[in-house]
């Protein structure tokens, strides 16, 4: 059964920088494409961030130049380092792989970026 579980969340002044981590069980991680999802209040999910089984990486245009999206295979952890946060980022950020699994979404983790 897949299993993700984010961690890092957490309320930071526009500009701040927040560190996203994704620990996975249940998939072979190390052939799995992974992404970064985010659903800011009111709107659906969407991706923004993904990156290859060989560390190729993908951004949405939001946040491209801002969000590093990483892997640690041995550790089965997928990271996101974002900073110049927004306060347009404020949202639930998941992991899942891409195309996502429908069972693997956890709770995610809350950003919220105000001042």
């Amino acid at each position: 059964q897949v299993q993700l579980v984010e961690s890092g969340g957490g309320l930071v002044q526009p500009g701040g920088s927040l560190r996203l981590s994704c620990v996975a069980s249940g998939i072979i991680f190390r052939i799995a494409a992974m992404g970064w999802y985010r659903q800011a209040p009111g709107k659906q999910r969407e991706l923004v961030a993904r990156i290859s089984s060989g560390g190729l990486t993908n951004y949405a245009d939001s946040v491209k130049g801002r969000f590093t999206i990483s892997r640690d295979n041995a550790k089965n952890t997928v990271y996101f380092q974002m900073n110049s946060l927004k306060p347009e980022d404020t949202a639930v950020y998941y992991c899942n792989s891409v195309p996502p699994r429908q069972s693997g979404w956890g709770q995610g983790a809350q950003v919220i970026v105000s001042s």
